[in-house]
């Protein structure tokens, strides 16, 4: 169940992106003009050759492997579909892509849930593709899913998660009005710290599977503190799991309803914490109640076509006693799933349906 753990507990924490190595030097910055596109193919959409002053762009780097990426691929199409016709344009570029012969068959599946462009890195020139090179790599990314916002004026305005894009952020962008220059150096602090953000969040991993919550809390507390302001939010889950291990049951029941009802249109952080509500041993019926109606809330927002999230939900129906919920949510998983976790989906599906909870490898 690794995979499957692991596309539905990335976050956007320091050092939940796929990190490859330490930070690269960055040549490519805020407020500078933004590459050129060097797309291979257009696997979805209107091509778009360059950039115009009519419209502001977002470039999401993205790869079907990307646990996060696919996380944050519903949030970023509600992104488009909400400014579309204010001028925007987004562009999901595939990178680092394993099989680029799976993307079509990926994009298809996701349905409505990815309806904006979607392009093939160029590869002709560069075994690493063009886009990853002069963009991701020159910006000193070393992570996906990453977004550049490119504006009417074709330069960097901003560069980040997507799940950390915010409409304010977007409003000003589309409107010219947004302060480049104290993003700037804002960008430029938080590119510094990301090594040392990399150091604890490998610090906490290792507390985390070692289960000592007390050093894990701490490191956390560091992770929070490095951490602009409006992106504390990512380390709520990873805290409402040490309550859990501490075995302080109110506390994470409370933090995880109040971190869920802040942003209810996370649907990755939602099922992220459900995950966390049915895994943790000695979690009561008003904690496992607390999973369901947040994995259904999860659910409800992928429009049911994200397997981790029925996966999730399918646990939780099981654990309080509604089996045939779980078997049917299990089943729609599976049909729904990539090849490379549809045995771990088989396995739990058939474990429910002989009445047994599945087995979950950290």
């Amino acid at each position: 169940m690794r995979i499957l753990n692991f596309l539905r507990t990335a976050t956007v924490l320091a050092g939940a992106l796929m990190a490859i190595s330490q930070t690269p030097a960055a040549t490519l910055s805020i407020g500078d003009p933004a590459p050129a596109l060097q797309v291979a193919r257009w696997v979805q959409g209107e091509p778009v050759q360059s950039f115009d002053s009519n419209h502001v762009y977002i470039v999401e780097f993205w790869a079907t492997w990307c646990g996060p990426c696919r996380a944050s691929i519903p949030h970023l199409n509600k992104i488009w579909q909400d400014y579309k016709d204010k001028g925007l344009i987004v562009i999901g570029q595939d990178c680092w892509e394993q099989d680029e012969g799976g993307v079509p068959a990926f994009v298809k599946k996701m349905d409505d849930q990815m309806t904006y462009r979607v392009a093939l890195d160029d590869k002709s020139q560069e075994k690493d593709g063009a886009m990853a090179i002069n963009w991701m790599k020159a910006a000193g990314q070393n992570g996906i899913p990453t977004a550049f916002v490119v504006n009417r004026q074709g330069k960097i305005a901003w560069i980040g998660h997507p799940m950390t894009l915010e409409d304010s952020v977007l409003d000003q962008i589309l409107a010219d009005k947004f302060d480049m220059a104290a993003y700037a150096q804002e960008f430029a602090k938080r590119h510094q710290q990301q090594e040392q953000q990399r150091v604890l969040s490998t610090k906490l991993q290792k507390a985390l599977q070692a289960k000592d919550w007390e050093a894990a809390d701490a490191t956390l507390t560091e992770i929070e503190t490095a951490l602009p302001e409006n992106a504390r939010f990512q380390v709520d889950a990873a805290r409402v799991r040490i309550l859990l291990g501490q075995k302080k049951y109110a506390a994470a029941y409370k933090l995880a309803e109040s971190t869920s009802n802040a942003r209810p249109s996370n649907i990755s952080l939602l099922n992220q914490l459900a995950w966390y509500l049915t895994t943790a041993p000695g979690v009561d019926q008003v904690g496992l109640a607390l999973a369901e109606r947040l994995a259904g809330e999860a659910n409800a927002g992928a429009k049911g076509k994200v397997p981790a999230i029925l996966d999730t939900l399918a646990r939780a129906q099981f654990l309080l006693g509604e089996t045939n919920q779980a078997v049917a949510n299990e089943q729609k998983a599976l049909d729904s799933a990539p090849e490379e976790i549809r045995a771990n989906l088989n396995k739990s599906l058939n474990d429910y349906q002989q009445g047994k909870l599945p087995e979950v490898n950290e």
